[in-house]
């Protein structure tokens, strides 16, 4: 249950996705440099200064599932003072102090407003207001530089909290590790559904037909089987090319033998039973009575298989991209973001790369769970060993 329990979190995490993610531009790769690997609970002031560009009309729906670009450009600083129609900062430059930072000039409607410049923009000195208008907006908006101020400081002035810190140029942590768990899952779900069907039907066939048809079978299982899963993943990767897609049909493609040969061990022996021989009886084709009477009865082991291999493909999936040939940059796996930062083992920031190793552990050990309890719940001989109440 413990298991079931992380497993329904994770997939909450992956459904919701850029919704729940403090960063959620896609892949969570909002770059901020100068914010390079600081410590978790790190906290910075922003200003958000509008970009003057058609405002993004990305949905909710769309925004789950591939994240959104932000309306504003944030720019780190210390602090922020206001002179007439601007607002001078100072950027935060990875200093302890204020007097480290570098101070540059805004102008107070263009860090608010997306402002089109191709039509008048005034500043009256005498009144101290501004002119301008937006883009998509005929109307000229007029305001004064004390309402300007009040705007910016609430709506433009942020401060924001980095949970897990940064990674090494400066994205947010927590972010790429939330984003990774789709990636984590997607993979196991694509490779497993591609084992199951290609493992289920070779191995209904070779248990059911035997014979000419189950040598052939056997003799690609033993060959397929004989190469270490790894290095065939890594061959079959190689071929394909590099990228996340490729990822999942690697992984499903060395993952049926096991499948392949459960389901035909079972099928030998359940073939021989009086339902099989009453349905041949019946006239009933060979391929119904696989379909709709042998297989039904051979889903209980294949059910913990899939559970087995959910977890083996996850781990898959991390090592490939810990070795560079899985999911590429700045898709956020889990194995990428341990490789990008073990270096820092020895520099005192280690959680760097554990944090992400500690979910690809956590997600395997829920997914082993689950498959053992499985295993148990649907063990006949568990039920065998019940005693019988009294009536």
């Amino acid at each position: 249950m413990l298991g079931l329990v992380l497993i329904a979190f994770a997939c909450i995490i992956s459904i919701l996705g850029y919704l729940i993610t403090p960063d959620s531009t896609p892949y969570a790769n909002n770059q901020k440099p100068e914010l390079h690997t600081k410590p978790p609970g790190f906290t910075v002031k922003f200003m958000l200064v509008k970009k003057n560009q058609e405002p993004d009309k990305t949905g909710i729906f769309e925004k789950m599932l591939f994240g959104k670009q932000e309306e504003s450009t944030a720019i780190s600083i210390y602090d922020y003072d206001f002179s007439n129609n601007n607002i001078i900062i100072s950027e935060y430059t990875g200093g302890k102090s204020n007097s480290d930072g570098i101070k540059v000039k805004y102008d107070l409607a263009d860090v608010i407003y997306a402002l089109d410049f191709k039509k008048p923009y005034v500043y009256d000195t005498l009144n101290n207001k501004v002119s301008f208008y937006e883009i998509g907006n005929n109307n000229k908006i007029t305001k004064t530089i004390a309402e300007l101020r009040v705007e910016a400081e609430k709506n433009n002035i942020v401060t924001r909290k980095y949970y897990l810190g940064t990674d090494v140029i400066g994205r947010d942590l927590l972010s790429r590790l939330m984003i990774g768990t789709r990636i984590s899952l997607s993979v196991g779900l694509v490779s497993v559904v591609i084992s199951l069907f290609i493992g289920i039907f070779l191995g209904a066939i070779a248990g059911y037909y035997r014979g000419v048809v189950d040598t052939c079978i056997m003799w690609l299982i033993n060959v397929v089987w004989s190469i270490p899963t790894l290095l065939l993943v890594i061959a079959i990767t190689l071929v394909l090319g590099k990228g996340i897609v490729q990822v999942f049909i690697a992984v499903g493609l060395t993952m049926w033998v096991e499948v392949a040969r459960v389901v035909r061990g079972q099928i030998l022996s359940i073939r021989e039973k009086e339902f099989v021989d009453a349905g041949r009886a019946l006239g009933f084709r060979n391929m119904r009575i696989i379909t709709r009477h042998v297989l039904s009865n051979v889903m209980g082991p294949v059910v913990v298989m899939a559970a087995s291999n959910f977890a083996s493909a996850i781990l898959t999936e991390a090592g490939l991209s810990f070795l560079g040939i899985g999911a590429q940059p700045p898709v956020p796996s889990w194995g990428e973001m341990s490789n990008a930062h073990y270096g820092y083992l020895l520099l005192g920031k280690a959680y760097l790369a554990i944090v992400p190793g500690i979910a690809t552990a956590i997600l395997v050990l829920s997914f082993m769970l689950v498959g053992n309890g499985l295993r148990d719940a649907l063990d006949t001989r568990n039920l065998d060993d019940k005693p019988i109440a009294a009536t």
